[in-house]
């Protein structure tokens, strides 16, 4: 099974993000997964020009020469797509956005129906398969993904692909002030491990695992007021 991940935080392999990709990833490479990572903020990748060149005067070949042409290949024979973002302005980040507008080029721009419903048909030689989001947010309310959660059902649905389920991580921003003051969180970062190992076992995550991944770390205004005076803080030093 051969696994792309994508991950959009600016901070990369250090963002709250991260800390429940890597255990994802890890559960899928140690279960006998093909994964490869890429992180958009190392990737050059211009914006959509709109023009449908990929489409009408050179099928399958976007106009701009930049990191898409390395990405798009890996993109159209992979089993299953991992994208990762932070929750920033409710939904996905604009790196994201921008990379997967450029792929069109792995569709063609005919009509099909699809469940009654009109959809452009994938490019001969691109697979069929899964999409896996994993995103933190640093809100407490689980329903601060549902923006996020409409739209990348909606992506699978154009880019004719399954969706696997969602790794969620709600007042994420608390899970390294944490681990700084040496509170177990392990159990979390097992479930996300766990996760990654059932998607590839048995091509889809237990509604019990990626509940763990989410599970409450603190009361809401235990954390509301630690968040206002760790601002309050950070604030004063920044003066």
């Amino acid at each position: 099974m051969k696994i792309l991940a994508i991950n959009s935080s600016p901070k990369m392999g250090d963002g709250n993000t991260a800390l429940i990709l890597k255990p994802f990833l890890g559960g899928m490479k140690e279960s006998g997964a093909e994964v490869e990572l890429f992180h958009t903020k190392k990737l050059k990748v211009n914006p959509c020009e709109g023009d449908f060149s990929c489409w009408l005067r050179t099928p399958g070949k976007c106009i701009h020469k930049d990191d898409m042409e390395m990405l798009l290949p890996k993109l159209a024979g992979a089993d299953v797509w991992v994208f990762a973002t932070p929750v920033y302005f409710d939904g996905i980040s604009a790196a994201l956005k921008n990379l997967i507008e450029r792929m069109l080029p792995i569709t063609e721009p005919f009509f099909e129906l699809r469940d009654g419903h009109c959809r452009h048909p994938r490019r001969p030689g691109t697979k069929s398969g899964k999409i896996v989001l994993v995103s933190s947010c640093g809100f407490w309310e689980m329903d601060n993904f549902d923006p996020l959660m409409v739209h990348m059902k909606a992506i699978c649905k154009n880019a004719d692909r399954e969706f696997a389920g969602a790794l969620l991580r709600p007042h994420g921003t608390v899970i390294k002030r944490m681990l700084q003051r040496n509170m177990s969180v392990d159990d979390i970062f097992n479930a996300a491990n766990e996760a990654g190992r059932q998607l590839v076992a048995g091509g889809q995550m237990s509604a019990e695992t990626l509940k763990a991944v989410s599970r409450q770390l603190m009361p809401l205004e235990q954390y509301r007021q630690g968040a206002n005076q760790l601002f309050q803080h950070l604030l004063k030093d920044a003066k």
